[in-house]
């Protein structure tokens, strides 16, 4: 008969492998969801909660050179194909690229209109400023998606029981599969 702690680290190991199989697809799809769905209201004047801030920023970036309407349409075509591409899987590469580009005016907001989005007590967030510290995780979805999809990356699962440690591996590279570890040391990184 096992033990109860047997019991459960039988259910956690079963639990990690399907997250090792299956997480970054999850998460994939998660990210992929909301471009697309924040991506469609910018279609519709006054439904999406950002088409203000939206405006306001591109209108900066592009010197005001773009007219607001303009802008709101072209990003919100390039949030739905970021979407449509990061749901399916497909155009990866691309997909992944235009997400960084995107990124720099998703948080454009943060060095560009700081007064507005931190005009709440004592410089609170405001909604809109909310919205902008949000996508930071958005942000370190995209790096783990692209970590996945560039060159064949994925998440390799450690067949060592939970809690062991190999022999002279650092605590700060747990996950890294350990194979990499020393083609890291031997250019420089790790």
């Amino acid at each position: 008969m096992r033990s109860a702690h047997q019991f459960f680290l039988h259910i956690e190991n079963h639990i990690h492998q399907w997250l090792v199989l299956h997480s970054i697809t999850a998460l994939r799809i998660a990210v992929g969801a909301i471009f697309l769905g924040f991506g469609v209201l910018k279609y519709f004047p006054g439904v999406s909660p950002a088409q203000s801030l939206t405006e306001a920023t591109t209108h900066i970036l592009f010197l005001g050179l773009v007219p607001g309407g303009v802008a709101i349409v072209a990003i919100a075509t390039l949030e739905c194909f970021i979407g449509i591409c990061v749901l399916a899987g497909r155009w990866m590469r691309l997909a992944v690229w235009l997400l960084a580009f995107e990124f720099v005016g998703i948080l454009a907001p943060l060095v560009l209109l700081p007064g507005r989005l931190f005009s709440g007590p004592h410089h609170a967030p405001t909604l809109e400023g909310q919205y902008v510290l949000k996508d930071i995780i958005l942000v370190g979805a995209a790096l783990v998606i692209a970590a996945g999809t560039f060159r064949g990356g994925h998440m390799v699962r450690d067949e060592r029981p939970p809690g062991e440690r190999p022999p002279g591996k650092h605590p700060h590279h747990a996950g890294i599969n350990a194979s990499l570890l020393p083609q890291a040391r031997a250019h420089g990184g790790g």
